[in-house]
């Protein structure tokens, strides 16, 4: 047969294969047999293969899935795609390393409506199941016999025939207690849910146990199902309730006892979108757990006989405070305010109700302001409600003052349960302020978060400058860094993502009055609809210049201002919000002015491009300067 590979003569360069313009309303499965092949050590650039949709009136691809690992065979990967009325292509992109000796072949791609991790055993990629390989008792494709050879095993429940394929596992081999045989699904890279079902048959002579898991990306095991009957010898059809908001294995296990065990026998699994008892399931949704406090509590309150520990306030915009977390100018919640400080003081946030047995990722953003020891000064709490057992789940240790850091946890529990936000002061004379924001909560644990592919059109500086390239070099260039800046009273003191990561900024001290920086966007595609571009600015310094945002259409001379703020700004970040539209090709530019003196530090970060319009609007595009009441909380 035929595959198609990458040429390997252009270094550094990317190849590029596009579909046709596809169309699915129905989920649909694409399956790919490929490889990469080298012949040295992994390195630091290593050859990849991305693949990635590219929906109709987007401006960027979604990086569904990428491989770098060199392998000596074909291997297969199965990535699913949610039903959508838009059009779209797939376009896969081999990326060429440092690696001289690196090749990237293709051998077969094939959509096909369903679910990836639905199979009839009739092909032999077997839909991308593998077995996990074990010296004594492994699943083997049973059937297909031509002649009718004296088999133990079945006909097949697809065709019903001989010449029909399954999987089966048997115990002749079985040397050890507890032998066990795993049959691994792919990975699911779309959030489902709904009935699996599958047909089996058992035949035991001694205790055989066939048990169904679940396993998410952190390895965790999670049981969806156990044989209850001792024998079926006909096939018989197994239902069992599936969730999958995160990417999970389905795993079909069997247990063996002895050699003389018997067999277990598999063949059409399948999925469909409605739950196998026609109940609803419970649908939670973790945006109700989550909130940015700017309208008000969402579903968090507080213990009346507590007192009110902790406050909704909002700070102007000014250069000695930081603002919330959100906007720069928005709500936060603040503990142990002048009301409520004596020493011993506990305030209490309680969060909704939680289901249990669902593996959770809880991320917030804190900031501590003038307290001697930090530690334990805010912690967070897991509340059982059956029993009443409260159990720490994280406190603080350390942060630099004043800057809102991100905190992230994972937790599972078996009952339902709620997360609860303690702030503490310890003593009348170390009792600071404490400050929370942007608390969101979503399913799966945090480490398989951060496995998944970047959402498209977003730049957080963590890793590289993603999309964003210099005009030209020199002293008048932006520059990546973490932490604050090397000038005093001036820039920020950590970055809008994490408080500790990255962000982009000019350095005043570098460059002279009146010299420009530019951080460019690589090409984005022409839409027809509105765009709205969010990103996160901090203008902090007595000389602070200019920063503007253009849009550059292509083939236009001209660039077009769709935005500007002059002069200094506040201590916090701040949110700007874009609204524009480009039906040709475009860029977007963003121009920093070093001002009058060295205390100009301009940053970004947190750039995010959404189709759709701005959900909100901003009032001013082009402004200077900031407001005169400075230092005023609102409560």
């Amino acid at each position: 047969g035929h595959y198609i590979s990458v040429d390997r003569s252009h270094e550094g360069e990317k190849a590029i294969l596009s579909s046709p313009e596809l169309h699915s309303e129905e989920w649909s499965c694409i399956r790919l047999i490929y490889q990469i092949a080298s012949t040295s050590e992994p390195s630091s650039d290593p050859t990849r293969l991305n693949l990635y949709l590219r929906q109709e009136g987007e401006s960027f691809d979604r990086l569904l899935w990428s491989a770098k690992e060199p392998s000596d065979s074909w291997l297969i990967a199965s990535l699913d795609l949610a039903n959508s009325t838009k059009k779209y292509k797939i376009v896969l992109e081999g990326e060429m390393g440092k690696d001289k000796s690196a090749s990237i072949a293709i051998f077969e791609i094939k959509i096909t409506p369903g679910y990836c991790i639905e199979c009839d055993f009739e092909e032999n990629h077997l839909c991308g199941f593998m077995n996990r390989w074990n010296p004594n008792v492994n699943w083997f494709v049973g059937g297909g016999n031509i002649r009718n050879s004296q088999s133990v095993l079945p006909k097949d429940h697809t065709l019903n025939s001989e010449l029909g394929h399954y999987m089966y596992v048997d115990s002749v081999y079985v040397k050890h207690f507890q032998e066990v045989a795993q049959l691994i699904s792919p990975r699911t890279t779309a959030p489902m849910s709904g009935c699996l079902s599958f047909y089996y048959q058992l035949k035991q002579e001694s205790s055989i146990v066939f048990t169904v898991y679940l396993r998410d990306m952190s390895g965790f095991y999670d049981e969806i199902w156990k044989t209850e009957s001792a024998l079926s010898a006909a096939w018989t059809v197994a239902e069992v309730d599936f969730n999958a908001p995160y990417p999970v294995e389905v795993i079909f296990e069997v247990a063996f006892n002895s050699a003389k065990g018997g067999y277990v026998a598999l063949d059409d699994i399948a999925f469909s979108p409605v739950y196998c008892s026609n109940q609803t399931g419970i649908s939670f949704n973790p945006a109700e757990a989550s909130c940015n406090f700017e309208e008000d509590l969402c579903n968090f309150y507080q213990d009346q006989k507590d007192g009110p520990g902790w406050s909704r306030v909002k700070v102007k915009r000014n250069v000695y405070r930081a603002g919330d977390h959100t906007t720069g100018f928005g709500y936060y919640l603040l503990a142990n305010t002048k009301f409520t400080s004596q020493p011993g003081y506990i305030g209490r946030l309680y969060g909704p109700t939680l289901p249990g047995n669902l593996q959770y990722c809880l991320r917030f953003y804190y900031a501590l302001y003038g307290f001697f020891k930090m530690s334990g000064t805010l912690a967070v709490y897991i509340f059982e409600e059956n029993h009443v057992v409260q159990e720490k789940i994280w406190s603080v240790l350390d942060s630099p003052k004043g800057v809102w850091t991100q905190a992230e946890i994972s937790f599972k529990k078996p009952m339902p349960c709620k997360v609860v936000f303690v702030s503490w002061c310890k003593s009348f004379w170390d009792c600071g302020l404490v400050a929370l924001d942007d608390v969101s909560l979503s399913l799966g644990s945090c480490q398989a978060a951060d496995l998944l592919p970047p959402s498209p059109g977003e730049c957080t500086f963590e890793k590289d400058e993603c999309m964003f390239t210099q005009k030209k070099q020199g002293r008048g260039s932006w520059r990546r860094r973490r932490g604050p800046t090397p000038t005093s009273y001036t820039g920020p003191r950590g970055d809008h993502t994490t408080g500790v990561g990255y962000y982009m900024y000019i350095e005043a001290s570098d460059m002279v009055y009146g010299q420009r920086a530019y951080l460019t966007s690589r090409t984005l595609r022409g839409t027809s609809g509105k765009l709205c571009l969010t990103f996160f600015y901090h203008m902090y310094g007595a000389g602070t210049g200019l920063l503007s945002v253009y849009l550059k259409k292509e083939g236009d001379d001209e660039e077009i201002p769709l935005w500007r703020r002059t002069g200094e700004q506040s201590i916090s970040w701040l949110r700007g919000l874009i609204e524009y539209e480009s039906e040709k090709n475009h860029q977007i530019i963003f121009e920093a002015i070093r001002g009058m003196s060295i205390r100009s530090d301009t940053a970004v970060d947190d750039i995010l491009f959404q189709a759709g319009a701005c959900l909100e609007v901003e009032e001013i595009q082009f402004s200077s300067g900031y407001p005169d009441s400075l230092n005023e909380i609102e409560f």
